[in-house]
């Protein structure tokens, strides 16, 4: 059985300290050889499946968190079994301390609504949602640090002095700002959904209310951000999954399993002369097949 324990000693599997980040020699050590890898376009992802445990990977060599899962998910990605160990905070099943010791939990970001519990330098949090704790994520300790003052007309969008690009399909623009904003961060300001909540002044944005569907004044941020048409010839591919930043940020708490930005039509591909690949989750089956009549490599998620 796999018991983990997190104290004023350190976060440890079995009697083995982990500091992050952590080899993945050093997991299969302490946990089995028995680990299936995914290797996505932006990290790695180790996943132990039998044991309900998974390790994220930014250079497949080590793991800046390890996740304990305690609900099943559909992902490719998720274990087959949720977690079957025991997981101590100082000497109290980590689950329960958690539920009765509500001031004991730290914020790490603006919208956090469940927190962390932490000590020293590592962080155990909780993934929770109505009400239900799905997840565990265990890493280094951060803390969530706001840039002080926001500056007036940070999101206020102007018109460009240069020629742009035309969009027919939302849910395509969408995926070549991920690759210019988030990706490659040629388009500023790079957007923060609790950033933009706050600096928005027509009305207050509650997130944490609002954050299950697409929020109306972001969903139109981003149909009203011009995109230079000197960028174009930067788009070569681009991968869409749940998790990827402009979703997260038009979407906080969807989970990923939406159908908000499918790219209906390809056509917008036409404007990329470079682009190659397309990795898909949101796009119709009609999409798909003009993407590969037009010579682009495309498959699904």
């Amino acid at each position: 059985m796999i018991i983990l324990y997190l104290s004023s000693k350190g976060f440890q599997i079995n009697t083995v300290t982990i500091e992050f980040p952590v080899s993945i020699d050093t997991l299969k050590q302490c946990l089995n050889d028995d680990v299936k890898m995914f290797k996505r376009k932006y990290n790695t992802i180790f996943t132990w499946s039998d044991l309900g445990i998974m390790a994220y990977s930014k250079d497949g060599n080590v793991a800046e968190s390890i996740t304990i899962s305690l609900n099943l998910d559909t992902h490719n990605f998720s274990p087959k079994q949720t977690f079957g160990g025991i997981f101590y905070y100082n000497s109290q099943n980590i689950v329960s301390y958690y539920k009765s010791h509500k001031q004991q939990h730290v914020k790490l970001f603006k919208g956090d609504d469940s927190g962390a519990l932490v000590v020293n330098n590592i962080s155990a949090w909780f993934s929770v949602r109505r009400e239900q704790i799905e997840a565990i994520e265990i890493s280094e300790y951060t803390p969530y640090v706001r840039g002080a003052g926001i500056p007036k007309d940070k999101y206020s969008i102007k018109p460009l002095d240069e020629e742009v690009l035309t969009f027919v399909d939302f849910g395509f623009k969408l995926s070549v700002i991920e690759e210019l904003m988030y990706m490659k961060e040629l388009i500023q300001p790079v957007f923060d959904l609790y950033e933009f909540a706050d600096w928005y002044k027509a009305r207050d944005i509650d997130i944490d209310e609002e954050g299950y569907e697409p929020i109306a004044e972001v969903t139109q941020y981003f149909k009203d951000l011009p995109i230079p048409k000197r960028l174009a010839s930067e788009i070569t591919d681009f991968y869409q999954d749940g998790g990827n930043d402009i979703y997260m940020n038009l979407c906080r708490f969807s989970g990923g399993a939406v159908e908000y930005w499918d790219i209906e039509t390809a056509i917008d591909a036409k404007q990329f002369p470079n682009l190659k690949k397309v990795t898909l989750c949101y796009a119709t089956d009609e999409a798909y097949k003009e993407f590969e009549q037009m010579g682009i490599e495309a498959e699904w998620l």
